[in-house]
């Protein structure tokens, strides 16, 4: 082969780019050159943000399923960022928290658009391969997303189009870029199709619902002229959709069983307690299998997905024709609730908070500044001060199940938490801690992520951390008939999340809005259900922090708890930090050592003291302040004669600090010996005169007597 062979370019025949303005900066859409074994792929170029999105399907559908397998991977390669991974390996592991929680972000909005019976394998990877921080890798990778999949073979009712928000200088922007993103009030995502609104997250700094409500429909009408740009694309190289073989039921097999149990299941599911229900439901269970399972072939591999769908029926009936919900509540009437702190006696901050069967204890931790989590990303953020993690072990749910490493589910709800407690923490120059929040599920019937969020602000309470105001978390329902009919209903449980078509979850203050998240199980939401949503949570919220938070903590406590560490903080010259570390550290970990006190130094000079006592807080710092002591000219000192020479004497005039006096400046007379007028030990008074003519801090002794 000649060497004119091997350098021509290789062509691609379907390779095709789209341009488009996001925002003011250029989106780039290529098509047809990568990963082409893929049913769907694009190449997505957002400023210089570059994600690689791909969507396969499995050929045949999964068999013994009654679910879509759908995975979103939003996978990070540190090399878009420049950086090498840190650790030993020098590679990528698993996801971090951040791409955990943009793929539950992705997932989110487009799962429910895939049709019911859909049962193949879908998967949707999108690769980060160059991130420009003014330009999202979160929208870009959602906006792939949808681009694959529509132009894919695989069946899917998109395509839809994300968008972020911020609140700059009380202005709303669509898209801010880095800078605006630091001093933005608002972080607000939403997905939409061109009809309506099918995801929301939000982080907010006391945002109030009608600015809440205006960010949304701003995103939406970005959203709508997107997708006009991204039809284009489909109708130009979209494929046919394949073929499946649908997973549904048996239309004739669930009529006729439903018949046979509707009465009793009825009478299972009335009632407001879950271990009633679910003795209840058992014989049912074993009922329909006894009658039907010669008629019906395979009826047992089929009777979760039977009984849930039996079950969704019966309470959407009651929800749509009767206003009856299973616990027998009002619409817009929130479970019994409950609220106590300080039960753990060791720990620096615990509450415990109780919505009907739902509970969740947390419990705060403080620990020094040195103690945040440092971060290992593609973007500019590398520590957090403020961590929240979240368990749902299987006793939550009555549930026979050992405990595993935290999934997906309990990494989006611990963000969630800690989304919605940060604008309300005091900063690092208030409260120089690092906090650590631990929600414990105990009891599970629905909105657990919530009750984390009421549970966290008593535990924050509890531990004497002085938030500017509490937080209260509540998710609104909502279901949706044929005709386009709606309703709306405050605190959701369980068989509610499960068979109806929202959750809508709302953290905040009485001011505003700190956190949303919102799921649906349908496809999308008008701006009239948008509306009728942040007026419920919002009066929900309020009636929980005035009648249940505040009534069992009426303040944050005025001191943190006495097995929590007392910080000491104090400024040195930046100069001066060589000599408190030490050679190899040796000079600070003699300080921790004897101290018994953490001490963590910035590089600015702020030196941190964390003790158990004000004792070893005092030892510490009497230390740290005897390395970086500067006597100040003019000023008279008492110290200690250390050592006599012929020429003078030295004198400790600060701890483990030494200056020398001359001779002719220990008396006011003329002497022939040190020794003549001074002994080792002896305690004088000193004068710091300066520094002489060769560099060196003069003394005198005979002026201080002046």
């Amino acid at each position: 082969m000649s060497a004119n062979a091997i350098s021509t370019p290789m062509e691609f025949k379907n390779y095709k780019v789209f341009r488009y303005t996001l925002a003011g900066r250029p989106l780039v859409v290529e098509t047809g050159k990568l990963a082409g074994l893929a049913n769907g792929s694009c190449l997505v170029r957002y400023g210089e943000t570059a994600i690689l999105c791909c969507a396969t399907a499995s050929v045949r559908p999964r068999d013994g399923i009654d679910f879509l397998p759908l995975s979103v991977d939003f996978e990070e390669r540190m090399y878009a960022a420049g950086k090498i991974p840190g650790g030993y390996l020098k590679r990528e592991g698993k996801p971090s928290e951040k791409a955990v929680l943009t793929a539950r972000v992705i997932d989110r909005p487009i799962r429910p658009l895939f049709p019911k019976d859909l049962r193949n394998d879908v998967a949707l990877s999108l690769t980060v391969m160059s991130v420009d921080p003014d330009c999202s890798p979160e929208i870009t990778a959602m906006i792939g997303a949808s681009i694959a999949l529509s132009i894919s073979d695989i069946p899917w009712n998109g395509p839809i189009g994300g968008a972020l928000v911020g609140l700059v200088d009380g202005k709303l922007v669509i898209n801010p870029n880095a800078e605006q993103a630091k001093k933005s009030d608002l972080q607000l995502t939403v997905a939409a199709s061109a009809e309506k609104v099918v995801m929301i997250e939000a982080g907010a700094n006391e945002v109030d619902d009608q600015t809440m409500y205006d960010a949304i429909m701003l995103a939406h009408r970005e959203i709508k002229d997107l997708l006009v740009f991204v039809n284009a694309i489909i109708d130009e190289i979209g494929k046919p959709k394949f073929e499946y073989p649908s997973c549904e039921l048996d239309h004739d097999m669930f009529d006729e069983i439903f018949a046979f149990a509707e009465a009793d299941l009825k009478v299972a599911l009335d009632t407001d307690d879950k271990n009633v229900r679910d003795a209840r439901v058992a014989p049912i269970y074993d009922a329909i299998v006894e009658k039907f399972s010669e008629k019906y072939e395979g009826l047992a591999g089929q009777m979760d997905e039977l009984l849930y769908k039996m079950q969704k029926k019966i309470v959407r009936a009651w929800l749509l024709n009767d206003k009856k919900r299973v616990d027998g509540r009002r619409m817009d009437q929130i479970r019994p609730l409950g609220a106590e702190v300080g039960l753990l006696p060791r720990t620096h901050g615990s509450g415990l908070f109780t919505r009907g069967q739902t509970q969740v204890m947390t419990v705060a931790t403080l620990g020094t500044l040195g103690e945040a989590q440092m971060l290992d990303g593609i973007d500019s953020e590398t520590s957090k001060r403020y961590m929240h993690h979240y368990n749902m072990p299987g006793f939550s749910t009555g549930e026979a199940k050992s405990s595993r490493s935290p999934g997906r589910r309990e990494i989006g709800h611990g963000a969630l938490a800690e989304r919605s407690l940060v604008p309300v923490l005091p900063s690092e120059e208030e409260f120089p801690y690092a906090i650590r929040l631990v929600s414990d599920v105990v009891s599970s019937n629905g909105s657990t992520s919530q009750g984390s969020v009421c549970g966290s602000t008593l535990a924050l309470m509890d531990a004497g951390v002085p938030i500017k105001a509490p937080v209260a978390g509540i998710s609104c329902g909502l279901i949706t008939a044929e005709d386009g009919s709606w309703d709306v209903m405050m605190d959701i449980q369980g068989l509610e999340d499960f068979y109806g078509d929202m959750d809508f979850k709302v953290a905040g203050t009485h001011k505003g809005i700190t956190s949303i998240q919102m799921d649906l199980k349908v496809d999308g939401l008008t701006p009239e259900i948008i509306k009728a949503a942040l007026e419920m949570t919002h009066k929900g919220r309020d009636y929980i922090i005035d009648e249940v938070i505040l009534k069992a903590i009426d303040a944050p406590r005025a001191e943190v708890s006495k097995y929590a560490p007392k910080m000491t903080t104090m400024k040195i010259d930046p100069d001066k930090i060589r000599e408190v570390i030490g050679k190899g550290g040796s000079v600070i970990q003699k300080i921790v050592a004897e101290s018994g006190a953490k001490v963590d130094i910035e590089d600015d000079g702020t030196i941190r003291i964390a003790a158990v006592n004000g004792e070893s807080a005092a030892i510490a710092k009497a230390a740290i302040d005897a390395i970086v002591f500067e006597p100040v000219v003019g000023t008279v000192y008492t110290g200690t004669v250390t050592g006599i020479k012929e020429f003078g004497a030295f004198v400790e005039y600060a701890p483990g600090k030494e200056g020398m006096v001359h001779i002719s400046k220990i008396a006011k007379t003329r002497i022939d010996k040190v020794e003549d007028v001074l002994k080792l030990g002896d305690v004088v008074k000193v004068k710091y005169m300066g520094l002489d003519k060769k560099g060196r801090m003069d003394f005198s002794i005979k002026d201080a007597l002046d």
